[in-house]
């Protein structure tokens, strides 16, 4: 499963490190790098929104602090 999140300028300003950093500590929490690849882009063009996240190339808006709720949700595998 790849996981992007959005690091641009905009997503940064809402929060995407404090989301990359939540995934890496799930992700090896959870026993997931073999199973997930976590990176950066930067824009994905809807900065209006959220920090972008993309599963599998299928685009999320997302919060901060919603970051463990998605996760278990959309990632943990």
């Amino acid at each position: 499963m790849k996981v992007t999140v959005c690091i641009g300028s905009s997503c940064h300003i809402k929060g995407s490190r404090q989301i990359v950093e939540t995934f890496q500590r799930l992700i090896k929490e959870k026993g997931l790098g073999d199973k997930v690849e976590l990176g950066g882009a930067f824009c994905m063009g809807d900065c209006v929104n959220a920090v972008n996240v993309k599963i599998d190339g299928v685009k999320h808006s997302l919060k901060p602090e919603d970051a463990v709720a998605f996760f278990n949700e959309k990632i943990n595998i």
